[in-house]
């Protein structure tokens, strides 16, 4: 899965290991680990399987965009599609605040 970042600030807070983009070490430790398992994956499906990331389809105006659980106040927003070449493409949106 090739993965992509809507901000850049989200590409350094995964490669910079004194970045924290104003979060709590803890949101940059979930947010860090949460990449790794996307990294790792061959597409979304691992996502649905592991039911501890609650990853789910938003509705509304955002119904093109999923997200999934960093911890119990954090939510990291992704997009699925195509990249080059055909592959399954996983854009990073945001990490946000759902309380």
């Amino acid at each position: 899965m090739e993965v992509y970042f809507a901000d850049e600030s989200l590409k350094l807070l995964e490669i910079e290991p004194d970045f924290t983009g104003g979060y709590s070490q803890a949101v940059v430790r979930a947010f860090r680990k949460r990449m790794q398992m996307i990294r790792a994956a061959p597409d979304e499906r691992d996502f649905y399987q592991l039911k501890s990331l609650h990853f789910e389809k938003l509705k509304g105006n955002r119904s093109h965009q999923h997200s999934m659980r960093l911890n119990d106040q954090f939510r990291l927003v992704v997009e699925l599609g195509r990249g080059k070449q055909g592959n399954k493409k996983l854009t990073i949106i945001a990490i946000e605040d759902y309380h």
